[in-house]
């Protein structure tokens, strides 16, 4: 098996709290602590809710707003803050990235001074095929998306899609479990194989999105073939917010790329030689009684 660097994705997501400057931390941050990307999220939010938008948000303690749109307008960045985050990005050496929620946030963004590497589409709206119809027939780049709250037949159903419009190479595929934080047990680590052996030869690559406490389940991930690693990045894990209880603090984001790269570098083989590390020891301990 061919193993190749792993990817590490600082999900930033709302964790900035609506603040920019807490946007910018996070941004500097994710670069210092060793991520390739530092990624956002781009909505549209009437257009996106309709009569949930003036509908109380489910837990309030988390909410930034009397309305869940209000709470979801306090959080979101509009595209010239986008624009701005992306050169604070590139100033920091760290790729910006970003999901879009819905069509008018997908051409928000790709009509952005923004240029990007890939665009993801969140769980949320894998299965809302006018904002997929829109993405693989204007961008011509990578499109990551995730399986969360995915059903096998759904899953199937936007694979076929992406092979229809001849984007299915394009196509980065996300084993994601939707909760906050994710259980152990609900991570189901033995679908990466089952993306592999069903779509491995179908789509452009396999990857995981996790949720959970730890490092030590990524690092799994990664040896079952998930090339991209994302996890939530937060400054603070008890900030106020959803999803800052299932976030990496900067301490554990570093502990995941140092973990993940020596567990890249330790894929090699003896190929039965002795390596130089061992010769002087060998000399020292060896007996050939």
């Amino acid at each position: 098996m061919k193993f190749i660097k792993p990817i590490v994705i600082a999900e930033i997501g709302c964790n900035h709290q609506g603040n920019i400057t807490n946007a910018k931390k996070l941004i500097e941050a994710a670069g210092q602590n060793g991520a390739t990307y530092a990624k956002f999220q781009k909505r549209n939010n009437k257009y996106l809710l309709g009569k949930l938008y003036n509908k109380p948000h489910p837990i309030q303690e988390n909410a930034f707003g009397m309305s869940y749109g209000k709470h979801r307008d306090y959080l979101e960045f509009n595209i010239k803050e986008h624009e701005y985050l992306y050169q604070i990005c590139k100033k920091n050496k760290i790729k910006y990235a970003t999901s879009v929620w819905e069509i008018k946030s997908a051409q928000a963004i790709l009509n952005s001074k923004i240029k990007l590497d890939y665009i993801k589409i969140p769980s949320a709206c894998n299965l809302d095929f006018e904002l997929l119809n829109f993405v693989t027939k204007k961008f011509k780049r990578k499109i990551h998306l995730s399986s969360g709250m995915t059903t096998g037949n759904e899953l199937k159903k936007i694979i076929e899609f992406f092979v229809k419009k001849r984007r299915n190479k394009d196509l980065i595929l996300y084993l994601c479990t939707s909760s906050y934080p994710c259980k152990a047990s609900d991570i189901c680590l033995l679908d990466l194989v089952k993306f592999k052996k069903q779509y491995g030869n179908v789509v452009g690559d396999i990857a995981f999105s996790g949720h959970h406490l730890g490092i030590s389940i990524d690092i799994a991930a990664y040896t079952l073939g998930a090339k991209y690693i994302e996890r939530h990045f937060t400054l603070d894990r008890a900030w106020k917010g959803t999803d800052q209880s299932a976030s990496l603090e900067p301490i554990g984001l570093n502990k995941l790329c140092r973990d993940l790269n020596n567990t890249f570098l330790s894929f090699t083989s003896k190929n039965g030689k002795l390596l130089n590390s061992e010769k002087t020891q060998r000399v020292k301990l060896k007996s050939f009684k």
